[in-house]
């Protein structure tokens, strides 16, 4: 119902099928999360949600614990070897491959070519790793809008690197706009204010003090909602109201604002919607592969179809866990790895990493495929320097229709004949319809 008819009913009955298992998986490796009096796990209420269903650790700090307790287990692992400060350069690619004579083929022309196969990843430090499968986790690419909640360093590099090696992509222009990021506070902008403490009862209000939205719907309709307003009233900023809030169920939130001075249990939060999630990525199966033999993609990188146009709240979690073990194990049938050639290094250290949004792209990025875009707009990005904002742009002008993050001005409404439709990306230059089902 969130996915507003774009979701891939088969990846969410997975989710919903798998999730369990993995907390469990994460319980028996030491992951602690919040329970009841009764020792129970205590559930969260979110937006979109029709029931308690959110595990959490540390009220909204579940990400830190889970990093935590996590990789203090990888440091122990002999089998892992974790690369710091290192980056991608790109992805290594071996050449088309003949098929072996087979005796019972007529002739030698009705034998194809094998796809080129992702083999490894090549390192701007010179380094080449090779692998039997390479599952790409890059994260999303919300930091190419100037107003942002994710860390700088998520600018869709992952999806430059997949799209460099024939990799389709999908629903591009489906970025989740976060409705309560803070905004006016030194040192916190953009600073996320988890959706949880609305499901514990705090809610929103205008310059008036009027309440305006239903804070728990989902969260395309609450981002509209406060864009509307500030609108409206020549406002910058709603105030969430948390004063009601036992503070001792968010520590981390309460306290990362009183110590840029607010004090959320005697005043009302500024906030405001903020580049969040991209629900699409790389295109990707039930399995993580995308559509490059080898080539994997998990997390927020990837578009297994999931979400449709509107993340619901706390999947993208789950998702991590869920895919991360199934692209795992799909991986172990990979052929073994094998060595780069001279000739394959030497091409690959002469590549150019994906490139890193500027700040005029960023602020193009927000005025024109923000929560409401416009052709005249969209068109005028298509020219942007950044190869991912034209894409963007691209599959943003293809969805003549407003669906879950996705609001056009000049189509306000939702065309059922786009139901579980998707835009992919095929090249640089080529975009089309696919219907997922």
């Amino acid at each position: 119902s969130a996915g507003r008819g774009a979701v891939r009913r088969s990846a969410a009955e997975i989710l919903v099928r798998e999730a369990p298992e993995c907390v469990r998986d994460l319980q028996a490796l030491g992951m602690r999360f919040d329970a009841d009096r009764q020792g129970r796990l205590a559930l969260g209420l979110e937006g979109g949600h029709s029931v308690r269903r959110v595990v959490h650790a540390g009220g909204s700090a579940t990400g830190r614990r889970l990093l935590r307790a996590l990789s203090a287990l990888v440091v122990v692992e002999p089998r892992i070897a974790v690369l710091e400060n290192t980056r991608a350069r790109a992805l290594w690619m071996d050449g088309e491959q003949s098929h072996r004579e087979d005796p019972d083929l007529p002739t030698p022309a009705a034998q194809e070519p094998d796809p080129p196969r992702c083999r490894g990843v090549a390192c701007e430090d010179g380094r080449v790793l090779s692998a039997r499968g390479v599952v790409l986790s890059t994260g999303g690419a919300g930091a190419m809008w100037a107003r942002t909640t994710n860390p700088p360093g998520s600018q869709g590099v992952g999806l430059l690197l997949a799209l460099r090696v024939g990799a389709a992509l999908a629903d591009l222009e489906m970025m989740q706009f976060h409705p309560t990021a803070v905004t006016g506070v030194k040192g916190r902008e953009g600073f996320l204010i988890t959706e949880a403490i609305r499901g514990e009862g705090a809610t929103l209000h205008d310059a008036e003090g009027e309440r305006f939205v239903e804070e728990l719907a989902p969260r395309d309709e609450v981002s509209r909602a406060i864009a509307a307003r500030l609108a409206q009233t020549g406002a910058t900023s709603v105030g969430l109201d948390m004063r009601g809030i036992d503070p001792a169920l968010f520590p981390n939130v309460v306290g990362a604002l009183r110590e840029s001075g607010l004090d959320p249990a005697r005043e009302l939060v500024p906030v405001a919607p903020a580049a969040h999630y991209m629900m699409g990525g790389i295109v990707s199966d039930l399995e993580g592969r995308s559509t490059v033999p080898g080539l994997y993609a998990v997390g927020e990188v990837s578009c297994t179809g999931l979400h449709g146009a509107n993340r619901l709240a706390s999947n993208s979690l789950s998702e991590c866990f869920v895919w991360g073990r199934r692209a795992a194990r799909a991986t172990l049938d990979e052929p073994a790895p094998t060595s780069a050639v001279k000739e394959d290094l030497e091409a690959l250290r002469a590549l150019e990493p994906p490139p890193l949004a500027t700040a005029s792209t960023r602020e193009a990025l927000w005025a024109q495929a923000g929560i409401e875009r416009s052709r005249e707009g969209l068109e005028r990005l298509t020219s942007d320097v950044h190869p991912l904002a034209r894409l963007i742009a691209g599959c943003a002008l293809k969805r003549k229709e407003s669906r879950g993050a996705h609001h056009r001005a000049d189509h306000p409404e939702r065309d059922p004949k786009l139901d579980r439709r998707h835009v992919v990306v095929e090249t640089d230059e080529q975009m089309d319809w696919q219907t997922w089902v």
